[in-house]
């Protein structure tokens, strides 16, 4: 009888596999992302720089993630989503790496592929690094930051791309560069260079993965202090990431607090520095998630594969 015909059992690693490939979430290892568009931050030096900085490294490690580190002239790199399916929503990507080095395809490339496979737009940032001396840790990369979203602003008609859908997007040290611009808008860290700079550095929404150097003390330091009209956030953190879940779950408080739409994830397991590569973690389905969040928002449409119980 049918009924009694067996079927192979899938481990929870295959099963996740399966929904991945079903959704398109397994990057397509021979299919190299090409940015459209790579330009400098700055039309000169960047703030505080001399001049007299290291040539810049490029290394990919035996773990399979390559380094970016010696970052003195930032860029932007664009990758736009194909033209049947682009929406007008874009992510300025921050990769993490400790303010010391960017792990670019981890927390870069791939992220944009993923972001470009239902029609956002994405814009790598490769931010200033290592950490600059005589200075606040961060000031050099939110500069940065908030440089880049006014830059995509200004070439969100070029490009394509919703001048009122920008969001930024970051892992660990970038997550709390992400975490900065999205709060430090009404007072640039910089003296303005030019008419970008007159622009808004206000990203429309924010997403933190794994986010560090939220706190200390158990309270938000001074430069991630929740602003009253902060973009709403999509949170995600492993319960085992020996960086505490309570970093994000300050943040997650600070925007409740002035009641900004926030939805946070704390997965069982994952420790930090996932990125999206899939694996039997249930941190894994975090894509899935943000994505439906997205939706949620108004930025992007269902995914067809989706239901309302998925």
């Amino acid at each position: 009888m049918a009924l009694n015909r067996r079927h192979p059992r899938l481990s929870p690693g295959a099963l996740l596999m399966t929904l991945f490939a079903g959704l398109g979430l397994v990057q397509a290892e021979d299919a190299p992302l090409v940015a459209a568009a790579t330009i400098p931050l700055w039309s000169d030096a960047a703030p505080g720089e001399s001049g007299t900085a290291k040539p810049e490294t490029d290394v990919m490690g035996k773990d399979h993630i390559r380094r970016i580190g010696d970052v003195s002239q930032p860029t932007i790199s664009f990758y736009p989503a194909p033209k049947l399916t682009s929406n007008g929503t874009s992510v300025v990507i921050c990769p993490g790496g400790g303010y010391s080095i960017l792990a670019m395809d981890l927390e870069g490339t791939e992220v944009a592929s993923w972001l470009n496979s239902f029609g956002v737009g994405a814009i790598i940032l490769k931010y200033r690094v290592p950490r600059r001396t005589n200075q606040p840790f961060y000031l050099a990369p939110v500069q940065d930051g908030q440089r880049a979203i006014s830059l995509v602003r200004a070439k969100a008609q070029e490009w394509g791309l919703k001048s009122d859908r920008i969001g930024i997007l970051g892992f660990s040290a970038g997550g709390h560069l992400a975490a900065v611009t999205s709060n430090s808008f009404a007072n640039r860290l910089y003296a303005p260079r030019d008419a970008n700079d007159q622009i808004s550095c206000r990203p429309d929404f924010t997403v933190l993965l794994y986010p560090a150097y939220l706190i200390s003390d158990g309270k938000l330091n001074p430069e991630v202090a929740t602003a009253p009209d902060a973009p709403p956030a999509f949170l995600v953190f492993a319960n085992d990431d020996k960086l505490g879940s309570e970093n994000v779950i300050a943040y997650y408080l600070g925007l409740k607090s002035h009641n900004i739409p926030a939805e946070l994830h704390i997965y069982a397991k994952g420790g930090h520095g996932f990125g999206l590569r899939p694996t039997a973690n249930p941190c894994s389905t975090w894509p899935l998630n943000c994505r439906l969040w997205m939706v949620s928002q108004g930025l992007v449409s269902a995914p067809a594969a989706a239901g309302p119980h998925d």
